[in-house]
């Protein structure tokens, strides 16, 4: 598999690098499989200004082949108050998702938007959003919607982490079937689901090849635990992960860790954007990794049933 590296990160396996008969042997064996693009963006308040930072990703990602492109949660904006992140949300038809629908219909692009603050139907009374996942095909067309069900309250005082998630979100009502894409099978998760097990094998057990976790992670979470649970959650289901993630200072409340990564059904990091700047990484997705660490290690097949697992309950 050759994967071409992250703009600004850190150098995986460089095509160019290889003798000529090689890259000649490589694109043989490898034609037509799939480019996805991994991005890695600085989100503030300002609207606009992110959305044409993410647009020059996209831009620059399909220039270079890829099929479909990721960006993070909070792609849309980092508020620096409970109030202004409610007061900057809108609707899944307001303007933000509308522009990145016309994108995806003009560049002809699938795009994985994770972390989108979306309205509910009840937002004047409750006065809480979503934090939503959204499948956008080449069309333009909206293929599906996961609302994120794990939220972030988590006080590490020693850490300098305060975050109440729960205080401006709505926790989300399940899980969506993993969507069939140019890529694979994907299956949506975001952020603070990563530490969930059970929601990445639900989605391996309905059939996702590929997990997908967009993420705003704090600088002190994500030094110490971003890519162990990144790289557990790809070996445990035998699946690619690509994660999307923010970097850098978003306001002075706020900065995130950084790092967008793919890892291969292994556990092998094929692409890392670094913990400084924008970029993005593009990864080729190899069906046939899945089916042979899979056939090779049948750990799916190996598993017990459920009741198995659950007998110390009822002892």
């Amino acid at each position: 598999m050759f994967t071409v590296g992250c703009i600004l990160g850190r150098p995986v396996k460089y095509l160019a690098f290889l003798p000529v008969w090689r890259q000649l042997q490589n694109r043989m064996s490898t034609f037509p499989r799939p480019l996805a693009a991994v991005c890695q963006v600085t989100a503030t308040p300002d609207k606009q200004a992110n959305f044409s930072a993410c647009k020059q990703l996209v831009e620059e990602a399909k220039e270079r082949g890829a099929s479909m492109v990721f960006l993070p949660e909070g792609f849309d904006y980092i508020g620096s108050s409970r109030e202004e992140t409610l007061s900057l949300s809108e609707s899944l038809t307001g303007d933000t998702i509308s522009q990145y629908t016309q994108l995806a219909r003009k560049l002809e692009v699938w795009l994985s938007l994770g972390g989108f603050h979306e309205r509910g139907h009840n937002w004047e009374s409750d006065r809480r959003i979503y934090n939503s996942h959204i499948i956008i095909n080449d069309k333009g067309d909206i293929v599906s919607v996961y609302r994120k069900s794990h939220l972030f309250d988590v006080e590490l005082p020693e850490k300098g982490v305060s975050l109440k998630e729960s205080a401006f979100t709505i926790p989300g009502p399940s899980l969506v079937p993993p969507v069939e894409t140019p890529i694979g099978k994907v299956g949506l998760g975001i952020c603070y689901d990563l530490r969930f097990p059970e929601l990445s094998l639900a989605l391996q057990r309905h059939g996702a090849e590929i997990l997908t976790y967009p993420s705003a992670f704090t600088v002190a979470t994500g030094a110490a635990h971003w890519e162990v649970l990144l790289r557990a959650r790809a070996i445990e289901t035998q699946c690619f992960v690509l994660a999307a993630a923010q970097v850098g200072q978003h306001h002075e409340k706020r900065s995130s860790y950084g790092h967008a990564l793919a890892v291969d059904p292994w556990g092998e990091v094929l692409g890392d954007c670094g913990g400084e700047k924008p970029g993005l990484v593009l990864v080729e997705i190899d069906p046939e990794k899945v089916s042979s660490t899979r056939r090779n290690m049948p750990v799916q097949q190996h598993r017990r049933d459920t009741g198995f697992y659950h007998g110390l309950e009822k002892t």
